[in-house]
């Protein structure tokens, strides 16, 4: 327990850090753009002859066109697209100014293409591709952070290059001017600096060297295979793009060993080079960087975090291909202490395992070129020509399952954690201002709050079936059970029980919340003949239902085809109508209560009290039975509150209504309500709400 608290307390200052919460956040905005870019990849390389034929001559090849134009507006120009997201993920976390993020947007974009070298003859995809995303990350965070601290020192001096205008947008423009000329040049100069001293074209041609340097010693061999491998890894880990990084090097130093195997095989020679492109695509890079279909597998089998299955399922696909930014951005991996040991360790471990079973024979040289996008057991077989290269990804798939097995439980625990701490946070902050929220969407709020009410409100809709109903017996004054409120009870797998009034806020504001109640009321009906088994046929049963669900043409009609299956007439079903909202007493609400009055279901007023609009529900004769406020009940012995439940009471007998008192936790308010007039009760004096296995 206590290094699980450690891994939490690093995880969390990992998380608040404004550098590692700006690159996930653009990263992650991007994926709309890495996903559309990898399928039409896919599409455009789908490893099967005849398919390949087809998009060629269909149509004079325009699907193949087509996906060629797709996959040069996303990955082509991607270091451009995480140019901008990092900008804006930055900007946002210091500032909701529209000018201010404008500007920081402008000027980082501007920063990139400077330092890329848009100046340069030739300038286009490949330098505005992933092969410059470390650039991107550069441009992105460092032209935000100088933008940010010249724009707030100028707001704060007063100080404008402009004087001021009429317009509110042109005044906001002429803001932005000052600090984006200023950061501009500063990155111009830093280009101009890096052009003199290391007698380069640009900044980006400076990083490009620094990574072929670093592979410039050596033979092209194991140790140097085995460095690729570590730098390629580290560099997705950070939120660069490692493979594409580190492109010219693989064309340098490893795409060549296929040709010389292949030239080795016409010329009747053993092929002997062991790295190639295809080594590391097919044996190393299975699922995409850091082997990650481990990771995906060691998942769905073990983890028992449901949103991180979830992610497996959706990244399942484009992983088959090879293709993980979901699973690395979305998880995430990248800057996640706990998966930095098996992300970097489970590709070196199966470059050495399949560079060793190649070494020594066990496996054929690799002979035949393979798409990277390949599906492995496929690839293996393709790469090798023989059922042993599929072998060989099939053993190291399992050794690097084992490997991320005990970190994803490890994650789940350190999960668990956090959403515990964060559920307390949220339900102290929801408890404290749960009145107010009447009037006020929290999953709308624009908070840590508001984000972790959009979660749990997504978690109660793919888990909308898997709820409870937990039953609250009433009492009459001889001690004899005359009814039972069935209530829905959620278990949270990672938070446990929720707040009932929670989880019906968060179904209103997710728009479920009439599938919810439908599902409550079957349920409840279902568990009818337990219960009437054991308090006899004469038990009400009482269900819960919203206002605003209670007098929809929805509910009617499904209260209407439940009728037809199974009457309610002499069942003692009562509707109980829960005033998250006040009816509206016009004349369609009026013929939906008659309605299902018809039916022969009973209509109970929940929280009624001395107000006006509880008052105005008994006009029309609609209703048999109050609930007492519990507010009320809770006050019984103050003077003033026990007439007020006095006068309900004389009211209700003059009405033939039956009353029915909440919260009666104690001998001495269950003995006045009965000397008002009061026989009905319910609260823990009695029982509170058990589920249906463990009433008495």
């Amino acid at each position: 327990m206590k290094n699980q608290s450690k891994i939490s307390f690093i995880l969390r200052k990992t998380e608040e850090n404004t550098v590692v919460r700006t690159i996930r956040g653009g990263l992650v905005n991007i994926i709309p753009v890495l996903m559309i870019g990898a399928f039409a990849l896919i599409f455009k390389t789908f490893p099967v002859k005849a398919y390949q034929n087809a998009i060629a001559v269909f149509m004079g090849g325009f699907f193949l066109k087509l996906f060629d134009v797709v996959y040069s507006a996303t990955f082509g120009v991607l270091s451009v697209y995480m140019t901008f997201s990092i900008s804006r993920a930055y900007i946002r976390q210091k500032t909701d100014s529209g000018a201010a993020c404008g500007g920081a947007i402008i000027a980082s974009l501007m920063s990139f293409f400077i330092l890329a070298g848009a100046y340069l003859p030739g300038f286009g995809t490949d330098q505005m591709g992933p092969k410059s995303m470390f650039l991107a990350i550069i441009s992105g965070l460092g032209a935000s952070v100088a933008y940010n601290l010249i724009y707030s020192k100028l707001q704060k001096n007063k100080k404008n290059l402009f004087s001021p205008v009429a317009d509110r947008e042109f005044k906001h423009m002429l803001q932005t001017f000052s600090p984006i000329v200023i950061v501009g040049l500063l990155f111009g100069l830093v280009n101009a600096v890096v052009i003199k001293v290391f007698d380069v074209d640009s900044f980006r041609t400076l990083l490009s060297t620094f990574f072929n340097y670093l592979f410039s010693f050596g033979d092209t061999g194991f140790f140097k295979g085995l460095f690729f491998v570590l730098l390629s890894s580290l560099l997705w880990f950070f939120g660069i793009h490692g493979s594409d990084t580190l492109e010219e090097v693989m064309q340098k130093y490893f795409v060549p060993g296929l040709s010389v195997n292949q030239a080795a095989v016409m010329t009747g020679n053993t092929p002997s080079v062991v790295l190639t492109k295809e080594f590391f695509d097919c044996f190393v890079l299975m699922g995409g960087c850091g082997t990650t279909i481990c990771l995906l597998i060691a998942i769905l089998i073990f983890s028992r975090n449901r949103a991180r299955r979830g992610l497996g399922l959706a990244a399942a696909f484009p992983m088959i291909f090879n293709i993980n930014e979901m699973m690395v951005f979305g998880l995430p991996i990248i800057f996640n202490p706990i998966m930095f040991i098996p992300f970097i360790a489970v590709p070196l471990i199966n470059y050495s395992v399949a560079y060793a079973a190649i070494s020594l024979g066990i496996v054929p040289f690799i002979t035949s070129n393979v798409e990277w996008t390949t599906p492995v057991i496929l690839g293996g077989y393709t790469a090798t020509g023989s059922i042993a290269g599929s072998m060989l990804q099939v053993f190291c798939i399992a050794l690097g399952v084992l490997i991320y097995f005990p970190f994803v439980r490890m994650l789940d625990r350190a999960t668990e954690e956090k959403a515990k701490k964060n559920f307390d946070s949220f339900m102290a902050f929801f408890t404290e201002n749960e009145q107010n929220f009447n009037s006020t969407k929290i999953t709308e709020l624009n908070s840590i709050h508001g984000d972790y009410a959009r979660d749990l409100c997504n978690d109660l809709r793919y888990g909308l079936k898997d709820f409870h109903m937990a039953y609250q017996p009433q009492y009459d004054y001889s001690g004899k059970c005359v009814g039972a409120e069935a209530l829905l009870r959620y278990d949270h797998p990672m938070v446990g029980m929720l707040y009932p009034p929670l989880v019906i806020k968060l179904a209103e504001e997710g728009g479920f919340l009439p599938e919810l109640e439908e599902l409550v009321m079957q349920k409840a009906i279902a568990d009818r003949p337990k219960l009437t088994s054991k308090f006899g046929e004469d038990t009400i049963l009482s269900i819960n239902v919203t206002g605003t669900t209670v007098v929809t043409p929805r509910y009617v009609q499904f209260c209407e085809k439940l009728n037809e299956q199974d009457p309610f007439a002499g069942k003692n079903i009562c509707i109980e109508i829960t005033e998250q909202a006040a009816l509206l007493f016009n004349d369609d609400t009026v013929k939906a209560l008659q309605r299902l009055r018809e039916m022969g279901l009973k209509l109970a007023i929940d929280d009624f009290s001395m107000g006006q609009t509880s008052i105005h529900y008994l006009r029309d004769n609609l209703f048999d039975i109050i609930k007492l406020d519990g507010s009320l009940v809770g006050g019984i012995t103050e003077k003033n509150t026990h007439d007020i439940i006095s006068s309900i009471v004389q009211l209700s007998k003059t009405l033939d209504l039956e009353v029915v008192a909440e919260y009666v936790d104690t001998e001495e308010k269950r003995q006045m309500l009965h000397e008002i007039g009061c026989d009905i009760y319910q609260g823990y004096l009695f029982s509170p709400a058990v589920f249906l296995y463990k009433l008495r």
